[in-house]
């Protein structure tokens, strides 16, 4: 039996745990606040890799598992699979979404008309603010990243960089 949650439900889960973290709890903390979030996603995706690797045999290498990462883990939870991988060979992979769901309703353009012009100087803190909110909102899936290749035997950091809205990239360093 396949059981799937409503998108707009984790939507709003994800929208209301970041403001919580965020703006009340750790308001004065936004180090510690990412890293309540982090963690919270490390253990969703440690989880969810399990259920989705059970019937999976092992995986022999650090490419096998991020490929499964990219193909039918991102697919179970975003419905696509992330458009891009990059690697270097070395321990470095680039897992580009073009159009990461979780940031398509977000803007970090502060002017009112949309031509992304500020004249007044409160324009750059807006946008600073603007995207400070957004890069809060990739903590939780930078987690879920690393605690599914954790649980595939995998310790790593990720990173996320946002580049042009909703285009999203995650950074994952292999740790040896």
């Amino acid at each position: 039996m396949v059981r799937e949650v409503s998108e707009s439900c984790v939507d709003s889960l994800l929208i209301e745990m970041v403001s919580s973290y965020a703006d009340r709890f750790y308001a004065t903390k936004p180090e510690l606040a990412a890293r309540r979030i982090e963690f919270i996603g490390f253990q969703v995706g440690h989880q969810l890799s399990e259920r989705y690797t059970m019937e999976r045999p092992r995986f022999t290498d650090h490419l096998e598992a991020i490929k499964f990462i990219c193909k039918d883990f991102w697919s179970e939870i975003f419905k696509k699979q992330i458009d891009n991988l990059k690697t270097n060979h070395r321990g470095t992979f680039v897992l580009q979404d073009n159009r990461f769901r979780w940031l398509s309703h977000m803007s970090l353009d502060p002017s009112p008309d949309g031509s992304g012009l500020s004249q007044d100087p409160s324009g750059a803190l807006v946008e600073n603010k603007a995207a400070q909110a957004a890069s809060m909102h990739l903590y939780f899936p930078c987690g879920i990243i690393r605690g599914a290749l954790s649980n595939l035997g995998i310790p790593c950091a990720v990173s996320a960089d946002i580049s042009n809205l909703p285009a999203c990239s995650f950074v994952v360093r292999i740790k040896v």
